[in-house]
């Protein structure tokens, strides 16, 4: 058989545009971190990558947040990833012996896991804040309905600066521990405190009941 040269056009035409309908559609399949249906965080108050993403995933190229917003820039210097995957910050096997596996100065990136994704999140700094009262109420999204063992919530004493001092374990007094969630998207957990002011930081651990997967959530806020 011979083929002309309009018949070969017309065939790799349609080659290529069965390729593109290909690739188009495996695109479709493949979970891209900007919107990723995976895991989940603290929304409110927003633990410090989702409020990075939240405040800046349509424009993190501006260089204005350089100025407006200095701990969010290092963060997506480092790596942008860490607030795309704002939902992936969890480590697994931790066995419930958070402290062996998470060491002081790691606790907002989960000790580095990931394979170091969320390390800027442990930057000593002026991190932006959320305005609590005494009595607020901690919010998480989970995307997946992976549901919780529990809950622990902890709040940094008074008189620790998170603007300057590394977070330790030590920094923190636990302030809530739930019981077990249904499997949902949305959980509210109820916190209580009293006589504290000023600069914190919110330390929510979400142990979720799918399996032996623990997130670590580190929340910026300010009392009163």
């Amino acid at each position: 058989m011979t083929w002309h040269g309009h018949d070969l056009l017309s065939i790799r035409s349609r080659l290529s545009l069965a390729l593109s309908v290909f690739v188009a559609a495996l695109l479709c399949l493949i979970p891209w971190s900007g919107t990723a249906v995976a895991h989940g965080s603290v929304v409110d108050p927003a633990s410090r990558n989702y409020g990075c993403w939240q405040r800046w995933g349509s424009d993190f190229q501006n260089p204005a947040m350089a100025q407006q917003d200095p701990m969010c820039w290092q963060a997506w210097q480092d790596n942008p990833n860490a607030m795309w995957n704002w939902n992936g910050l969890y480590r697994n096997g931790s066995a419930g012996d958070f402290r062996a596996v998470i060491p002081d100065g790691q606790l907002c990136s989960g000790g580095h896991t990931e394979g170091g994704r969320y390390n800027s999140l442990d930057t000593v700094g002026a991190w932006k804040t959320t305005d609590v009262d005494d009595d607020f109420t901690v919010q998480l999204y989970d995307q997946a309905s992976h549901g919780a063992d529990y809950f622990l919530v902890y709040v940094t004493r008074q008189g620790f600066d998170p603007a300057t001092r590394q977070l330790g374990w030590d920094d923190l007094q636990l302030v809530a521990r739930t019981g077990s969630y249904a499997p949902s998207q949305n959980y509210a957990i109820p916190v209580s405190t009293s006589g504290l002011g000023g600069r914190h930081v919110v330390y929510t651990i979400w142990q979720a009941s799918h399996m032996d997967q623990t997130y670590f959530l580190c929340s910026d806020v300010n009392f009163g």
